[in-house]
């Protein structure tokens, strides 16, 4: 049976809709005929992804996702997804968005890394905004 599960670590972050979310994603790996293991969505602070991000990436700055697959090829996801709200919140208000909006984004965002989308290149970016567009759309609020 897949599991996707949410977590905080270092803030206090309730996710709404948090049962519509989990068939939400669930629904786009099911559609995409890859089947979940476990996926781990840990909400955390821009300080505590920092230093994931030097720790494990060495890299120095901030970021919102940070997605690792620990799944073996041809096997079912098994992910540690690290989100920051700090960096989320900063995010949608740059952008003139909705908090929940983007962290939808973002949620769907590390599903899509695991899915095998990138975004190194602009290419690549162009395709993953359109891919979250899509799943956006799919997701009944």
């Amino acid at each position: 049976m897949s599991s996707i599960q949410f977590f905080c670590e270092d803030v206090d972050f309730q996710l709404d809709q948090s049962e519509l979310l989990l068939d939400w994603l669930t629904h786009i790996a099911s559609d995409h005929n890859v089947p979940i293991e476990d996926i781990n969505y840990i909400f955390c602070s821009d300080e505590y992804l920092l230093e994931i991000n030097r720790q494990y990436l060495d890299h120095d700055y901030f970021t919102d996702i940070i997605t690792f697959d620990n799944s073996s090829k041809g096997q079912p996801l098994l992910s540690d997804i690290f989100i920051s709200v700090d960096r989320v919140k900063e995010n949608a208000s740059n952008q003139g968005v909705g908090f929940d909006q983007e962290m939808h984004r973002v949620l769907v965002h590390g599903l899509l890394h695991l899915l095998g989308y990138n975004d190194k290149d602009s290419d690549d970016q162009i395709l993953m905004r359109q891919k979250e567009d899509t799943c956006l759309s799919l997701l009944k609020k």
